[in-house]
């Protein structure tokens, strides 16, 4: 596992809400509901794109059709690219929820970090995505989400993305009032696993928020009163966007058969899937899609979610 108290803290500052250091640019997104409102935004969401690249996953965010977006995407070799200034409402949160709030759009700042995920095995000791690239073992990490019954294969991030990523929400939270970092799997548990385990969250979590609490605990010993953090309910602006982007879905049961047509009354083809994994959308014949993974099959739609060209974007 990395360790993250030795990981470089990357030179940032934050202008008129847009990140400003070494390679970083701005792509803008028009997909937003406008500025956040007093208080936000107060939590920032880790996400992965489940993507082939970071200019792929950019593209989707910037696309005024596919009604998703985040403030920034990360590429694996640290590079970031901010798409929305950070007063501004991002749709990257979707139907969410987190310690007796809904909606976390409208408090939050939304990262996404270009990993292609959840990997299916291939049985020859390489590891294949969702959209047909393979890894080699050395690039993977075999973990249970917390949110799924069974061993998954995960794309593990880089060194330096894990560095920007502590150095992004460092800046962010010298900014902004923000005391809550989590992952997009914390806050829809019943249809997400990103980041996922390879992400160290917990540890990225503890690093970010314990300098928080000591430079507080260092300006009160100064005589100086930081106040508290407010956190407003704010309007919703519901989204419901068709992407023409992709046919893609993902697994929203905890467990889903496949079959080899569109009814029960085919037989199953074995090793069905898994909560959160991602599917292309080939056809569909009334409630039953045909759907391609590392097979192809049929599965009842009742049991997945149509998304955008990856996982953690489609509300």
């Amino acid at each position: 596992m990395t360790i993250l108290h030795a990981t470089p803290r990357l030179s940032f500052d934050v202008y008129e809400h847009r990140l400003i250091g070494e390679n970083v640019k701005f792509t803008a997104s028009p997909n937003t509901s406008g500025a956040f409102q007093t208080g936000a935004p107060d939590t920032i969401v880790i996400h992965f794109t489940a993507g082939s690249s970071l200019d792929s996953s950019v593209n989707v965010l910037t696309n005024a059709e596919s009604g998703v977006s985040a403030h920034f995407a990360l590429g694996r070799n640290g590079d970031i690219v901010q798409m929305l200034p950070t007063n501004k409402i991002g749709w990257h949160a979707g139907k969410s929820h987190y310690k007796g709030r809904s909606g976390l759009n409208r408090y939050s700042i939304g990262i996404e970090l270009d990993n292609a995920g959840q990997l299916k095995p291939r049985g020859d000791g390489t590891y294949e995505s969702w959209f047909g690239n393979v890894y080699r073992e050395s690039e993977v990490i075999a973990a249970q989400h917390p949110n799924q019954s069974v061993l998954g294969y995960w794309h593990k991030y880089t060194d330096i993305q894990i560095a920007s990523t502590i150095s992004l929400c460092k800046v962010l939270c010298e900014h902004y009032p923000i005391s809550v970092v989590v992952g997009h799997d914390e806050i829809a548990p019943s249809r997400k696993v990103d980041p996922g385990p390879a992400f160290p969250m917990h540890q990225i979590r503890e690093q970010v928020l314990l300098e928080i609490s000591e430079d507080e605990t260092h300006t009160e010993s100064n005589g100086v009163h930081t106040g508290s953090l407010q956190r407003e309910a704010h309007d919703a602006v519901p989204r419901h966007i068709a992407s023409p982007v992709n046919r893609v879905a993902n697994v929203s049961a905890n467990a889903l058969n496949v079959r080899k047509g569109p009814n029960v009354s085919f037989p199953l083809i074995e090793n069905g899937l898994h909560k959160g994994e991602v599917l292309k959308v080939l056809e569909k014949q009334g409630e039953w899609a045909k759907v391609s993974f590392t097979k192809v099959g049929w599965v009842n739609t009742r049991y997945i979610n149509e998304i955008t060209e990856k996982s953690p974007f489609k509300t």
